[in-house]
């Protein structure tokens, strides 16, 4: 069997008299880009929406057209629609270009529903907005925003979402709604379906409805009488066969997001109640929901979790249901695979690495309560309920975040583990099925066996045991074009989980994988009540077509991703989209997964012969991919697989540097002191001048030189004073203060010596004796040179630092305390880079200054408290895990501490800051917002702004306004005596 890809057709084709024909035949259609049909439509969407709103660019098209699935369409038009109305207009337009339109945000989605050959709706761009209402119990919400964002916004509360989706880092609003997304706490109960209490959405006729309005049930039927009588037609229809009511009744039991969700017609009477509620799971295939208000659930503070052992996952799902009427809130299943797959992760628990059984199972099991006394009764009748389990080993419940945390490790870790093993070339697949939780233990063993025969290798089957719904991962290389086995597993797994009386899909929705499955699983009658529902919302056939329903049987064999190998520093990546919003240039130019996809489709363009594609793709990429990344590693922190995009941007800049270029920057390495003080100098210089000539001058540079050259502008400090120097043969640490406090003085007001001296201040009122390294101020940490790919300047420098630094710490007896943040990370990678070559360098300990000034917080009195402060935790500070430190300094001498919901990398990246401003200005949009609606809400500004390295003070000042001051300024001011 060979692959098949999709050819072009016309909505008109799918609009047949048939009724659902266009659901599934006319999949995606759309116009190739740059033909007339393609240029002439996105002429008439920018005429709609405005020329900035609308693009037809190869790398944009291309950027967008990756989801987490193994699915893949390049889209011929990409709009973002900034409201309601510009949505009607971009669905009127689309509509008289007969092409279709497919609304992304997140693009986490894995069975294929979020891309499209047509439009593609960009709705994460515009529609981020978040409002808490009633105190917490309700919130109000657009479709970009992430599930972690709304989370954040909640838990000052100890409120949240009822859907918990493990992708809650990067998943939007919208995807949320279109899935009927659930997850591993919120079962059938609290999952969107059951916690949504309003929708706006807008038609495919351009009818806006707001659900939430008194009057909208009257304004429904009035505006959309066909589809308002069609509903409850269908409804009559549906109660007046006890076959269909049964059926329904039974597929909805359980976790389901096949087809539509026609229990609907069940639970509500009034047409617009039921058309909310189909809308919810429908993948965009009914309307675009502009707006979603939810019923929000408490979160209890107090958790005791344990990892329950079993000789055998039937012994596993037989005690279940005892472990959910004792109030068990979690119970994830592990299969024996997954066990042992998960004994390879570096900090695995002991207790799992330990283990010898034959084929054991187990389940993660979670209780949680409101009060301690609470959750004490219920881990005592806990208790005794595992004694009678027939336990294969005894089970210690922790209450410890920590040890909880490791084991959820375990749990989440499964993924990563799997998809980072997988061959190069293939592609990850993670699936979902649900079945009732009798038939579980003996579907686990079945999908087991099938895994096995069709030759997938360790195939790993975990998943939400209460619910009866189990995950399974394959790898695939659809690269070969022979897709047999894949079809003959698919076909198999259908006919099991089917005959087992489950659904083929529980959280993460229908897709292209399984539209063409939706009529064997609901039956001829029901299949039709669905296609009826299309077709009254969406006559046209419009909307994602394909996504949800398929006359088609083999149309989930079509447009399978192919995924070349490219560099082998993001090989590992598996599309998920989890890096993207933690990039600080996401909005502005790209995300990491466009930056990895966008190569790989430029290759598999290549490998096809296809030059001028591979061209066009990547036409712009050196300053979209390259120039505006941050390589800040933020992205690391969010992937799955562990790729920091980053080394990969800083190896392309080192092939693409010149030998001029990189000749200087290895002339600056080698008279680094010089260089930084003339720098300090030099903006003292231009500081006292009238700034309107010097940045008109930079801006001219720019233009003839190129924007290698700084941009400067007249809120940049004057430069910094030189840095200290302490001898001191009783030293308990030593001092590595950075070079940008030489370059960059200190805000208005702040302590003359910068960070350094207020570091110095604070450790002579502890007692703390430091001393500096000899020649520190021809040092750096190296990430100037090294953000840039400048190998020969990083390493001249590191041979320079990294002796000095064995010298200055007795061998590593001392620690060394950094007073930048990012400096602090910069230098410990430097240091593990020389080990292998110098083994005194392994032993040497970096500590950022903010983590070590919090330890010294019993010893400092604070003689003036500070109202209020905010923080700006720096990306740094959140990879070496000091955050927390910043924290407990501002509550250790602030009254009232606040940090953003929003913040994150301010993107000034060393230099970035300087020579694309407006990287940080698009990283620092949203943190500003969130100030701004802080004070709005405060009803006044915070006595101070703080964070702990001095470029993103700058940063976050350009962008507020505000002075934001090193926290250990803030230390030693209030301490001072």
């Amino acid at each position: 069997m060979t692959m098949r890809t999709t050819t072009s057709a016309h909505l008109r084709a799918a609009a047949s008299p048939a009724g659902a024909a266009h659901l599934g035949a006319s999949r995606s259609a759309g116009s190739p880009p740059g033909t007339p049909l393609a240029d002439d439509l996105a002429a008439d969407l920018a005429a709609a929406l405005g020329a900035d709103a609308v693009t037809t660019r190869p790398l944009d098209l291309h950027a967008k057209a990756h989801d987490a699935s193994h699915y893949l369409l390049v889209p011929s038009v990409v709009a973002a629609p900034r409201n309601d109305q510009d949505v009607a207009r971009l669905l009127a337009t689309a509509a008289r270009h007969d092409t279709p339109v497919t609304f992304r945000s997140g693009g986490t989605s894995l069975s294929g529903q979020a891309i499209t050959a047509g439009v593609l709706a960009d709705t994460r761009r515009n529609f981020g907005r978040i409002e808490v209402l009633d105190g917490g119990k309700r919130v109000r919400v657009e479709p970009g925003a992430t599930v972690r964002a709304v989370n954040a916004r909640l838990a000052r509360h100890r409120r949240a979402l009822g859907p918990d989706p493990a992708s809650e880092i990067a998943c939007t609003v919208g995807g949320v709604v279109a899935n009927n997304s659930s997850g591993m706490h919120c079962g059938t109960e609290a999952n969107t379906y059951r916690t949504l209490a309003s929708l706006r959405f807008v038609l495919p006729s351009g009818t806006v409805i707001d659900s939430g309005d008194p009057a909208a049930s009257s304004v429904f039927a009035a505006r959309e009488p066909e589809l308002h009588e069609g509903l409850a037609r269908l409804r009559r229809r549906i109660l007046a066969s006890p076959d269909s009511v049964a059926r329904i009744r039974h597929q909805f039991s359980m976790k389901n997001t096949m087809g539509y969700g026609l229990n609907a017609f069940l639970d509500f009477e009034d047409p617009l109640d039921i058309f909310v509620h189909l809308i919810v799971g429908s993948e965009g295939t009914l309307a675009f929901v502009a707006e979603a208000v939810f019923d929000t659930v408490e979160v209890k503070p107090h958790v005791a979790a344990g990892l329950l052992v079993f000789p055998g996952v039937r012994a596993a799902a037989a005690a279940v249901p005892e472990l959910v009427a004792a109030g068990a809130d979690t119970a994830e299943l592990m299969d024996a695979v997954s066990l042992r797959v998960s004994s390879r992760l570096p900090d695995c628990p002991e207790q799992i690495r330990a283990l010898e059984l034959a084929d054991p199972a187990a389940l993660l099991v979670e209780f949680t309560a409101g009060s301690a006394d609470e959750l004490a009764d219920r881990a005592a009748s806990a208790d005794a309920l595992f004694a009678g389990l027939g336990l294969a080993l005894p089970v210690a419940m922790t209450r410890d975040a920590a040890e909880r945390a490791a084991l959820w490790k375990v749990r989440k870790g499964l993924y990563s583990t799997v998809a980072s093993a997988r061959p190069s070339g293939t592609s990850q697949l993670l699936e979902d099925i649900a079945v009732p939780v009798p038939a579980l233990a003996q579907t686990s063993h079945d999908l087991a066996a099938l895994l096995a025969e069709h030759g997938y290798t360790d195939p790993v089957i975990f998943g939400h045991a209460k619910d009866g719904n189990l995950h399974f991962m394959i790898n695939e290389d659809f690269s070969t074009l022979d897709t047999r086995r894949y079809e003959d597993f698919t076909e198999e797994m259908v006919s099991l989980v089917l005959g087992a009386g489950g659904t083929l899909k529980a959280e993460h929705g229908t897709g292209r994988i399984m539209a063409p499955y939706v009529r064997r699983q609901f039956g001829d009658e029901l299949y039709e009540v669905m296609k009826e529902v299309k077709r009254l919302a969406d006559p046209r056939g419009v909307l994602n077509p394909g996504a949800v329903l398929s006359d088609d049987p083999r149309s989930y064999l079509a447009d399978l991703k192919v995924t070349p190998t490219v560099e082998e520093e993001v090989d590992r990546c598996v599309e998920c989209g989890y890096c993207e919003p933690v990039c600080p240039s996401r909005s502005l130019t790209l995300t990491p997964r466009q930056r990895i996809t966008l190569r790989r489709d430029a290759e598999k363009a290549r490998s096809e012969g296809n030059e001028e594609l591979a061209r066009a793709i990547m036409d712009g990429y050196d300053y979209d991919g390259v120039s505006t990344c941050a390589v800040d590693g933020m992205c690391g922190t969010a992937c799955p697989v562990g790729i920091n995009t980053g080394d990969l941007v800083r190896r392309l800049r080192a092939d693409a540097a010149g030998r001029v270029e990189s000749a200087a920057w290895n002339g600056a390495a080698h008279a680094w002191g010089a260089a930084s003080r003339v720098g300090g100098a030099a903006l003292s210089a231009v500081a006292a001048l009238p700034s309107a000539p010097i940045e008109g001058a930079t801006r001219l540079a720019r233009k003839v030189l190129g924007d290698g050259i700084p941009m400067y502008d007249g809120a940049l400090p004057g430069g910094g004073s030189p840095r200290p120097r302490r001898r001191d043969d009783a030293a308990e640490a030593v001092l590595f203060a950075a070079c940008i406090g030489t370059m960059f003085g200190p805000e208005e007001g702040g302590h003359p010596g910068g960070a350094s001296g207020a570091f110095l201040d604070v450790c002579d009122r502890a007692g703390v004796r430091l001393r500096t390294p000899e020649g520190l101020g021809s040092m750096c940490c190296g990430t100037p040179w090294k953000s840039k790919g400048m190998t020969s300047g990083w390493e001249h420098m590191r041979s320079v630092v990294v002796p000095a630094l064995v010298e200055a710490s007795d061998g590593g007896r001392l620690p060394v305390v950094v007073d930048a943040s990012s400096c602090a990370e910069g230098l410990g990678v430097m240091l593990r880079s020389a080990a292998e070559a110098l083994p005194a360098a392994g032993a040497l300990r970096v500590v950022d200054a903010v983590e070590f000034a919090a330890g010294l917080l019993p010893r400092l009195e604070v003689r003036s408290r500070i109202p209020s402060v905010a923080l700006h935790p720096t990306c740094s500070g959140t990879i070496a895990g000091t955050t927390p430190s910043l924290a407990a300094i501002a509550a250790h001498i602030a009254d009232e501490v606040f940090t953003p919901a929003e913040a994150g990398c301010c993107g000034f990246a060393g230099d970035r800051g300087l020579l694309h401003p407006e990287l940080t200005a698009s990283a620092t949009a949203p943190e500003a917002a969130g100030i701004e609606e802080a004070e709005r809400a405060r009803e006044g500004r915070f006595a101070e702004y703080a964070s702990s390295n001095r470029t993103c003070e700058i940063g976050l000042t350009r962008a507020t306004e505000r002075p934001y001051r090193h926290i250990l300024e803030l230390l030693a001011a209030s301490t001072r005596p």
